[in-house]
């Protein structure tokens, strides 16, 4: 196949014609390190590398990208990544990147796990929240128990934040469904409420 014409894209992509017809897209920084000139012949075997070469750069990049923002577990950047190019390629990018150490389930779980508890959710849901990262049930459960607030305190915590009063019986029943959802079992959720109402009544 003949290279009869590369044009730029967006994205700092580059399209690639072969024999006048447009082919497909490239990393235009890869495309360049390969140092294809116009008129150059082109095997089926030197595109397939280079477009496996194009779709590891753009990986890697996106990666960088992404945890520049915010950390991610293993599964959670390959999932992200894997929205631009092939799933192969996400997968061996956040490999290189926890090669590389910039990406680590244990410290991820742990750290997430905090946060899922100062956010006011129970064991059951940081141990859904965690398995949803993609953290090995090992890795998750050590994570989850570690970090475990008191529960009754953690329910009275965000009785307080979010509900100033539970005067009637609706509001009670709001306050309990709530609590449900954020992964609280319904017998500590029946003393807290309990233990609640009784501080109310003192005050």
């Amino acid at each position: 196949m003949e290279l009869t014409a590369m044009e730029p894209r967006r994205h700092c992509k580059t399209a690639l014609f072969f024999d006048g017809e447009y082919a497909l897209s490239v990393d235009t920084e890869t495309l360049l390190k390969a140092g294809w000139k116009l008129g150059q012949d082109i095997s089926d075997e030197e595109l397939h590398t280079l477009l496996q070469q194009s779709d590891a750069h753009r990986a890697s990049e996106k990666a960088l990208y992404l945890l520049e923002h915010r950390s991610h577990s293993k599964k959670e950047l390959t999932d992200k990544i894997a929205h631009t190019v092939p799933r192969a390629a996400a997968e061996a990018a956040a490999q290189k990147m926890e090669d590389l150490g910039l990406i680590d389930d244990a410290n991820f779980a742990q750290r997430y796990a905090r946060e899922l508890y100062r956010k006011g959710f129970a064991l059951r849901r940081v141990r859904y929240e965690l398995a949803r990262k993609g953290i090995n049930p090992q890795t998750a459960e050590q994570a989850a128990l570690q970090n475990e607030p008191d529960v009754t305190a953690a329910i009275q915590k965000v009785l307080q934040k979010k509900y100033r009063t539970l005067a009637d019986e609706k509001s009670h029943r709001r306050a309990a469904a709530a609590l449900q959802r954020m992964g609280y079992e319904y017998t500590d959720i029946r003393t807290a409420l309990k233990q609640y109402m009784t501080n109310e009544d003192e005050e």
